[in-house]
């Protein structure tokens, strides 16, 4: 069956309720919405920056851990002026521990744009919202519904289950989106007149805030539901089976060594090239990361560094997954003296103020690893 034919099958199947569910979503959000950091008051207009910046740090990131970064972040950078006229490395240090660090380069170059050429006033459309930097076609939505209340439905992971189960989606993700986008479209309110709001932003944080408290991924809530009524996955009994996805992938296992150095009180360290994974980040030297590679040959390419006359190899391995691969990485560790110039491209920096350097989780555990101790995100 083609996504439209299914689409109108769901949509005779109920019928009734097409007008209802906009509605008891929205008197079920009125009663129950979340209270967020970056999310307006009921009866407050949304702030757009807090908004966007929200909506960056959440990909791929959950609620609690965003939490404390988007606190530190406004606070430091109210608006998004200021956060356009701060260093990329400063965001970086902040945002380091937050993971997928092409977002916080993204933010960055995001935050100039706006306040250079659009005097630091974010777009109110969709199509002007998409040619920011780092924004995509569901970023865009959601700020344009959220921030602007235009009548669209950004659909995230809890809407995209939500609505699987509401219609019992059967087509696997990611094939599944185009339709289930416009199903969710249909849980929209109807257009208001021009002074009032479409609430298009409620609808779509309501959806989001269901999917998080009552239409979980395990063992769902659907006494509570306010759209329980017709749910066809309730109604079958295979809710904890959408939506569907295809079978996951690992991705190849690859191996390195990294090389942890200490002079004194200072630690050896280096930034990682600005295009690619882990950009502009702060890492520990270490061999290239690859799919089979022996430890001999990895631990072959330690940094050249005078009076260095033998490595210690740590216990165990460090242990990275990152979204298409696995990462083990062997830890040496070496001491050197005090006069010890750094390599070429390479710096000390005291071990004392490592929180405030922007080191990717994976160089955190690295580091851990090699001088038995606990780092913590900066603060």
């Amino acid at each position: 069956m083609s996504s439209k034919s299914a689409l109108k099958a769901k949509s005779e199947l109920h019928q009734p309720d097409v007008t209802a569910r906009p509605i008891a979503l929205l008197e079920w959000y009125d009663r129950h919405r979340r209270q967020l950091p970056w999310r307006a008051r009921a009866g407050e207009t949304p702030d757009p920056y807090r908004v966007w910046l929200s909506e960056i740090m959440l990909q791929q990131t959950t609620v609690k851990a965003v939490g404390p970064y988007f606190e530190k972040f406004v606070a430091r950078w109210p608006d998004v002026t200021a956060l356009g006229s701060a260093s990329q490395e400063d965001v970086l240090r902040m945002w380091a521990g937050l993971g997928y660090y092409s977002r916080a380069r993204n933010l960055h170059a995001c935050a100039v744009a706006v306040a250079r050429e659009h005097g630091g006033v974010f777009p109110d459309s969709e199509e002007n919202l998409r040619s920011l930097p780092g924004i995509g076609p569901y970023t865009a939505a959601a700020i344009a519904a959220i921030a602007f209340d235009r009548r669209t439905m950004p659909v995230d992971g809890n809407i995209e289950r939500v609505v699987s189960r509401l219609f019992a989606v059967e087509e696997e993700l990611p094939q599944a989106k185009p339709l289930i986008q416009q199903l969710a479209a249909t849980l929209l309110a109807d257009s208001r007149a021009d002074d009032e709001k479409s609430r298009a932003g409620d609808s779509a944080q309501a959806l989001m805030d269901l999917g998080s408290s009552i239409c979980t991924p395990k063992k769902p809530a659907c006494s509570l539901c306010p759209l329980n009524e017709g749910c066809i996955a309730r109604a079958q009994g295979t809710r904890e089976t959408f939506p569907r996805k295809a079978p996951k992938k690992n991705g190849t296992l690859r191996r390195g060594a990294a090389f942890v150095i200490v002079r004194g009180d200072e630690l050896l360290v280096r930034s990682r090239p600005e295009k690619g994974l882990l950009g502009g980040m702060t890492e520990v030297p270490g061999s290239d990361w690859l799919a089979g590679q022996e430890d001999e040959a990895a631990r072959a390419q330690a940094p050249e560094i005078k009076g260095i006359t033998r490595w210690r190899r740590k216990l165990g391995v460090v242990t990275h997954v990152f979204t298409h691969f696995r990462l083990e990485l062997v830890v040496y560790s070496a001491e050197v003296d005090g006069r010890t110039r750094a390599p070429r491209g390479m710096r000390w920096v005291p071990i004392a103020t490592l929180a405030d350097e922007a080191l990717p989780n994976v160089m955190r555990k690295v580091i851990a690893h090699g001088l038995d101790l606990q780092l913590r995100a900066h603060s």
